[in-house]
């Protein structure tokens, strides 16, 4: 498994400058977005008002999954997990 984690960190630092924008891209991409990807990248305002909407929403989908996945505050007796732990426990003699 250490291996494998070594030769794909390898193949990852090997590849990256293949990865990045050629000089053509470069040149045709906006300025903040340069050397990111290959294309001509956002054309217009309304590609900025969509990327960025996608990036705050994933950021806050990201934001709650680890909150609750943290904390998940169900602390409710008639909570579905308890009932299923209950019937657990009593199998197993808990």
């Amino acid at each position: 498994m250490k291996t494998r984690t070594i030769l794909f960190a390898l193949f990852i630092l090997a590849y990256q400058p293949a990865l990045l924008a050629c000089d053509l891209c470069k040149k045709n991409q906006p300025k903040g977005l340069e050397n990111i990807t290959h294309g001509a990248g956002p054309s217009g305002n309304w590609d900025f008002v969509i990327i960025w909407s996608a990036v705050i929403l994933v950021s806050l989908t990201l934001f709650f999954s680890v909150k609750y996945l943290i904390r998940p505050k169900e602390n409710n007796p008639s909570h579905i997990k308890n009932i299923v732990w209950d019937k657990n426990f009593s199998e197993h003699g808990g």
